[in-house]
């Protein structure tokens, strides 16, 4: 009776687990293009160059994805997304993805159905100011205009901590990281408030950089990654895994230069499953066996994603910190391909 309750469940469980393989996958194959949710003004992270192709950070995530699903890092088509319409578009089924500098929060996991699958950039919430306004902390600040974006953790942050230090402050309201930073510049603000890697984007774009100073108080946890919407397990594993063979690449030493050659050559047994030379991983999501090398390929490993885009050698030059590997005393780990 035991193996029979068993070998029931088992086969209801395979039966569900071919079903999960419908959904979001099924409806990016047949559309044939991803749709991901993205900035549009966060240099570095995610923007249109001057001919209007979508360059950045998260952008190469987007574009890695589609690599593994599609076969091709071309087939995204990039959604820009404001901090207010974000999660109504990932809600919808307007974006199969949201890549987009979001926080992982309590209420955003439970509240609005999203999973968070990970954290490709551990940052914080920091302050930016004018050289010339003679503050070196954001305890100086009594009394400051503060540029912020609506709909965001940034917000609920900065009440938090003038509250927490008996001071206050007067809020500038923005749509988006573009328009805090016009407000800034034209001196409808005395700060400008966001994540710590986002105020850095921000001064790497201003006409004379060095005239801004960033705060050294970081105020919160902000970790950032890729959300999709609950109910479809599979899909938010794809875009899990993904990212996780980015991270397990610059782990390996694997590149975009040499992917194909190491394919070809290794004899370690988890890079021959990561690449789909042994095993049968693919199919276990619904995709082939190729397509973490795929990923790889499009734009790089973890490491070369975040050095091309903004590296301590490109203008924004932030430095990896929480964000190296967990060998090099960072946070990114990635769990193991088996």
């Amino acid at each position: 009776m035991k193996k029979s309750v068993f070998l029931g469940t088992l086969v209801a469980s395979t039966v569900l687990a071919g079903a999960a393989f419908a959904g979001t996958l099924d409806d990016i194959k047949a559309r044939g293009e991803l749709n991901c949710g993205s900035n549009n003004g966060l240099t570095g992270f995610g923007m249109p160059d001057s001919t209007g192709a979508y360059q950045g950070f998260d952008i190469d995530l987007c574009k890695a994805i589609g690599a593994a699903v599609l076969g091709d890092a071309a087939k995204v088509k990039f959604v820009p997304l404001t901090g207010e319409t974000r999660f109504t578009a990932l809600a919808s089924g307007e974006v199969d993805v949201l890549v987009r500098n979001s926080t992982w929060t309590y209420s955003r996991d439970t509240d609005l159905k999203f999973d968070f699958v990970a954290v490709n950039y551990y940052d914080g919430q920091g302050f930016m100011v004018k050289k010339d306004l003679g503050v070196s902390s954001a305890k100086e600040l009594d009394g400051a205009t503060v540029c912020i974006q609506t709909g965001t953790t940034t917000e609920l942050n900065l009440a938090d901590f003038f509250k927490a230090n008996n001071i206050s402050y007067t809020p500038v309201t923005v749509g988006d990281d573009s328009e805090a930073q016009r407000q800034f510049l034209a001196g409808a603000c005395d700060a400008f408030t966001t994540d710590a890697s986002g105020l850095a984007s921000s001064r790497a774009s201003l006409p004379n950089p060095g005239d801004y100073i960033i705060l050294p108080e970081i105020i919160s946890k902000e970790p950032l990654g890729p959300a999709v919407r609950h109910g479809d397990n599979n899909w938010g594993d794809i875009v899990r895994w993904t990212y996780y063979a980015l991270v397990a690449a610059e782990e390996k030493g694997i590149t975009k230069a040499n992917v194909e050659e190491v394919a070809k050559t290794s004899t370690d047994p988890e890079v021959r499953r990561l690449l789909g030379v042994e095993g049968d991983m693919g199919a276990m999501m619904g995709l082939d066996n190729e397509w973490a090398k795929r990923a790889i390929a499009a734009s790089g490993n973890y490491g070369e994603i975040f050095e091309a885009n903004i590296g301590t050698s490109t203008p924004i030059g932030l430095a990896r910190g929480l964000n190296a590997l967990w060998t090099n005393g960072g946070l990114q780990y990635a769990p193991p391909f088996r």
